[in-house]
């Protein structure tokens, strides 16, 4: 009997749930905190978990591999850099997943997914370094 093995599918194809996740993944990095539904955050737990190992191997295969799962090259720098570092002593529970209620339009279960010991001022700050670019310009 096969009970609830593997992961969950969320009713998308594998090459959607794979550009899904490692947009989701790369979000997680960069920001240390996103809201989403509660089962789309379950299962990037388990990845998440997953790369933050990868970073603190910190070897060029690691590098290579988390490259392979991450679509820009900006969050396998922070990984390798940053939280591979700051996890070093940590023996795995990179991440956190707390309920937030449910969603307006179709009552979704949703929940945050954030780093465990997270920078504060991470979330946002390249959205705001993005808006002083565009003021300079201007």
């Amino acid at each position: 009997m096969r009970h609830a093995s593997g992961y969950r599918k969320l009713n998308r194809t594998h090459e959607h749930r794979k550009a899904m996740f490692a947009n989701m993944a790369g979000s997680l990095i960069e920001h240390e905190q996103i809201k989403t539904t509660l089962p789309k955050a379950k299962e990037l737990k388990r990845i998440i978990d997953k790369l933050i190992t990868l970073g603190k191997r910190g070897d060029l295969h690691a590098r290579r591999q988390a490259d392979s799962q991450l679509k820009q090259d900006i969050h396998t720098a922070k990984l390798f850099e940053i939280l591979g570092p700051r996890y070093a002593e940590r023996q795995g529970g990179y991440c956190r997943v707390m309920k937030a209620g449910f969603r307006y339009g179709d009552m979704a279960p949703m929940a945050i997914i954030e780093l465990v010991d997270r920078d504060r001022d991470a979330k946002g700050a390249a959205d705001k370094a993005r808006m002083i670019e565009i003021d300079e310009e201007a």
